[in-house]
């Protein structure tokens, strides 16, 4: 057989990395080796943003050595050394800085007043109306309002009946027991409902009485902590030793 009878073709669609100097952005895209360098431009403007006459393309290896430029717009993609694994790099030359397209607080959001958006026909609020869901179920939103307020007042009842300076033991699921002082009982400013402050025998707590700036009791750091009501027992706890006074 002679040796012209022979071919060598390369396949049809390339696996190609994209980068630009406008982001720190790497993509991976598949291109056909039959596109002009022009045409392959347009569909770059689409990964990286930045428009096809602002673009120089550079070409390197897979192993990020540079090749060349792609610099002739009525080429072929197929007619450079583009193969599978390679990256191709687009510098714009438009003006805009690094970054620019990833910054979303200069992105103009649109807002739509609610005046405005109970006049739509087909908001996601007017099915829930007509279906007498969520927020519109009137039934369902009284049995849970009626089951916080009785979890409201077994909350207040159980506080009622612990007294600041009563020694206790705290149990909270997938916590150790642990004992401590009464030092607060009552609401707070930082979440609804009642709660007990204490003051752990051990450093096991978060802070020194103090929650948001605003002070509740006082003790040492990281030995502060509240808890709900029902985690707290309240009886003859004496204070553990741990053996931190022994002598050796």
């Amino acid at each position: 057989m002679e040796a012209d009878s022979y071919r060598v073709s390369s396949p049809a669609v390339v696996n190609v990395r994209v980068s630009s100097s406008l982001s720190t952005f790497v993509s991976e895209k598949r291109f056909h080796r039959s596109l002009t360098v022009s045409e392959f431009k347009c569909k770059l403007e689409l990964i990286v943003g930045s428009p096809a006459s602002c673009m120089d393309l550079e070409l390197f290896t897979a192993d990020d050595k540079f090749i060349g430029l792609l610099d002739q717009d009525d080429a072929l993609l197929g007619s450079y050394p583009v193969d599978d694994g390679c990256r191709i790099h687009v510098i714009d030359k438009s003006g805009v800085k690094m970054g620019e397209f990833e910054d979303v607080s200069k992105v103009i959001k649109y807002e739509m007043s609610n005046e405005a958006y109970e006049k739509r026909t087909n908001s996601a609020r007017l099915f829930l109306k007509h279906s007498k869901l969520g927020l519109f179920n009137e039934e369902q939103r009284a049995k849970k309002e009626l089951e916080m307020e009785q979890r409201h007042q077994e909350e207040k009842t159980r506080a009622e009946g612990i007294l600041v300076g009563s020694r206790c033991e705290v149990l909270i699921a997938g916590q150790p027991t642990k004992r401590g002082t009464v030092m607060y009982v009552g609401q707070t400013e930082f979440k609804p409902g009642y709660w007990i402050g204490l003051k752990y025998d051990e450093p096991l707590g978060k802070h020194d009485g103090s929650v948001n700036g605003k002070r509740y009791f006082e003790c040492q750091y990281k030995y502060g902590a509240f808890v709900k009501p029902q985690s707290v027992t309240v009886g003859d706890y004496p204070e553990e030793d741990y053996g931190l006074n022994d002598e050796i």
